[in-house]
């Protein structure tokens, strides 16, 4: 295949221009599974994704390829291309951090430090401007669909739960125009309902809607979109993790963030500018005053969402993409679905101007609803203080669990310690009956509305009902009374297994 031919040249570290040079460079890590075929019918790519994340844990699993696969009865040549955003070391080569550690959390944490280090004294980072090239150096060109060449159904697109309404393009950026909201490049899930036609699913409130809604308001018919396909790693971080704000462009983040602009080029029936170096390209208008039935779809927090009665769709007028398209299934349930560095990194600069003694904040991948919070703690009340203003804001957090600057937020067995031996429920928690929440959370009776939970596993003060003071951490006092003791353990480590038979 065409990866073969890429590993001459590899560029070692990103960003990268496509996606394809990314998953030459996983490879050559090691970071990057090869599957010569599965069985989808058998759901045979969804149990192993599951398997994966059971075995690896989400911020370790690697990323693989499936060479073929079997839909409807019918072996399709792919390649499939599944998780490839999901470990942290991956990301770290994606933001161009050199692996000079097998310590994936410290990987991660190089590469939140190099984001916050981007953004100026306002928190905000620098945009570059795309710049638009002539589409015979455009790849996402070498091959045009129109007319009666148009059929979606032809490509490997996925069914990934046996309960989904069908087959889902479930990791396209969309992109729409407005001449008030400006450009919006956003993911959301688009159905496969024919040869001509895909569902889509912005849900109410974000971006994507509300430009669809502003053209309906104005009296628009029609709203031309374009869904570009296996973008690079950072344009696909910007469109999946809504660190935009509305009237930014993701393209012109995306940019700034990859240190040069993102080459784009025009759509074939649109004005649109689309990623030059996606995979495939399908371009189509939304009937604004016509919806239907959407879903259901295994969403991402691990249960099946229901079917939409009504919804947006999509005309398909052109097809374009290279040669031998790659196309990623985002396996939502289990899977890190895209470089979530820029999702917290934004978090971070965010809420550091509102919480001052803010030092980390992090939402860990496959626990949809729980954020959690350190701080460098100076008085009594201050994590509920903090947790208020980030719980109103960040609609995805229904359960904040606030901790002690000692505590590693990347360490979900650290926070839990902190959780078991600081917190006392009472009174150390808030609840907070409705506020703005998720609107894909299955918990919730109406939609987009939540409750939610402050849980202060700081040292509680005395003031706050706590004890008059706190033994040492035993580990931090091994620290600082032997500080070498674990540089010197890692340096024999593979002497104590010589004699172990497992």
């Amino acid at each position: 295949m065409a990866m073969v031919e890429e590993r001459r040249n590899v560029q070692a570290l990103g960003p990268y221009d496509s996606l394809r040079d990314y998953l030459a460079a996983l490879e050559a890590s090691g970071g990057l599974v090869r599957i010569a075929e599965m069985d989808q019918d058998r759901y045979e790519a969804t149990g192993f994704a599951y398997r994966l994340q059971d075995k690896y844990g989400n911020e370790r699993a690697p990323a693989f390829l499936i060479e073929r696969v079997k839909i409807d009865g019918d072996w399709r040549d792919g390649p499939i291309i599944g998780n490839p955003y999901g470990a942290w070391a991956a990301e770290a080569m994606g933001f161009g951090i050199e692996r000079s550690t097998d310590d994936q959390e410290e990987l991660y944490r190089a590469v939140l430090k190099k984001l916050v280090a981007l953004a100026d004294g306002e928190g905000q980072w620098p945009k570059v401007k795309p710049k638009e090239i002539d589409r015979a150096r455009a790849p996402c060109k070498e091959v045009v669909l129109t007319g009666a060449d148009v059929d979606i159904e032809k490509f490997q697109w996925l069914k990934g739960n046996p309960a989904d309404a069908g087959r889902y393009v479930n990791s396209g950026s969309v992109v729409m125009n407005d001449p008030e909201l400006g450009r919006n490049v956003g993911t959301y899930r688009c159905q496969v309902k024919g040869k001509r036609k895909l569902g889509i699913n912005p849900e109410p409130g974000q971006h994507g809607w509300r430009i669809l809604m502003a053209k309906k308001r104005r009296g628009d018919k029609t709203a031309e979109v374009a869904i570009a396909l296996s973008c690079d790693p950072v344009v696909f971080a910007l469109s999946s993790c809504k660190a935009a704000a509305p009237g930014e462009d993701e393209l012109e983040l995306a940019g700034g963030l990859r240190g040069r602009p993102v080459e784009v080029v025009k759509c074939e029936t649109s004005d649109i500018l689309v990623p030059a170096h996606a995979e495939m390209i399908i371009e189509g208008e939304v009937p604004l005053s016509e919806q239907e039935p959407e879903g259901p779809y295994a969403e991402m927090w691990g249960y099946l969402g229901l079917q939409k009665p009504r919804n947006f769709f999509i005309n398909v007028t052109c097809i374009t993409h290279r040669r031998n398209p790659w196309l990623i299934n985002n396996f939502m349930t289990q899977m890190r679905g895209f470089f979530t560095g820029p999702m917290e990194a934004n978090a971070y600069l965010k809420f550091k101007k509102l919480v001052p003694d803010l030092v980390a904040i992090h939402s860990p991948a496959g626990l949809p609803g729980i954020t959690v919070v350190s701080l460098d703690k100076r008085f009594a009340g201050q994590a509920i203080s903090a947790a208020l203003p980030i719980a109103s804001r960040f609609t995805i957090a229904k359960a904040l669990i606030v901790v002690d600057k000692d505590v590693n937020v990347l360490n979900l067995r650290d926070v839990m310690h902190a959780v078991g031996s600081r917190w006392q429920p009472h009174p150390a928690s808030l609840i907070i009956p409705q506020m703005q929440g998720n609107v894909v959370d299955p918990s919730t009776k109406q939609q987009g509305l939540t409750s939610k939970i402050i849980i202060d596993a700081t040292r509680q003060l005395p003031s706050e009902g706590g004890p008059d003071s706190y033994p040492p951490v035993s580990r931090q006092l091994l620290k600082e009374t032997q500080p070498d003791v674990f540089d010197y353990v890692d340096s024999r480590w593979t002497t104590y297994w010589e004699g172990f038979r497992p």
